[in-house]
């Protein structure tokens, strides 16, 4: 359930980390310096589904997840991300996920696992990133296992996410992404 995912060996998105001179520009300029990320939320009408930032200490779950879900999320965000590749090894996942747990600390990116009511299965993600294209703020996707394309947990999110964003985000002009929009 990795966000804004690449082909093995490629970055998924440019990180402005280390680039220029340390307080020129930082990664806080899309967030307000003392933004607090939320940790733990609860999808309403999701069935006990929640939401957590993602690390590495998911990728047991993760993996099977994911390359569970390949076929389909190939055709969602392989045009856009090249991911997730028919021979992603799990080594590699860990490593996306264990980068994305170092983004969301510095507040480049949040990647939101979403797991099941006992924590037992990861059945999907939700991303907030900085804006790839003028008019927004930040941009927002979300995926969910095969088997719950279509079902209550989606649906639920599909409710939910917008209203999340709106109302514990201090985004102005959020741009949510939808599945269709992906390959742009």
């Amino acid at each position: 359930m990795t966000s804004r995912p690449a082909a093995a060996g490629q970055p998924r998105h440019i990180s402005l980390r280390g680039v220029f001179p340390r307080g020129w520009l930082t990664p806080m300029t899309w967030l307000p310096h003392d933004f607090v990320h939320p940790v733990h939320v609860a999808v309403p009408g999701g069935g006990g589904h929640r939401l957590r930032p993602i690390s590495g200490a998911d990728a047991p779950l993760d993996y099977p997840a994911v390359m569970g879900s390949r076929e389909r999320l190939w055709s969602v965000f392989g045009p856009a991300w090249g991911w997730p590749s028919a021979t992603m090894s799990y080594e590699a996942n860990l490593a996306d996920l264990e980068r994305h747990a170092a983004e969301i600390e510095a507040h480049e990116s949040f990647n939101y696992t979403i797991e099941n009511a006992d924590r037992t299965a990861l059945r999907g993600c939700v991303y907030i990133d900085p804006p790839e294209k003028q008019g927004a703020d930040v941009e927002i996707s979300w995926w969910v296992v095969d088997d719950e394309v279509g079902g209550p947990l989606e649906r639920a999110l599909d409710v939910f996410v917008p209203r999340w964003i709106a109302g514990d985000w201090p985004f102005e002009r959020p741009r949510f992404i939808f599945q269709h929009q992906l390959g742009r």
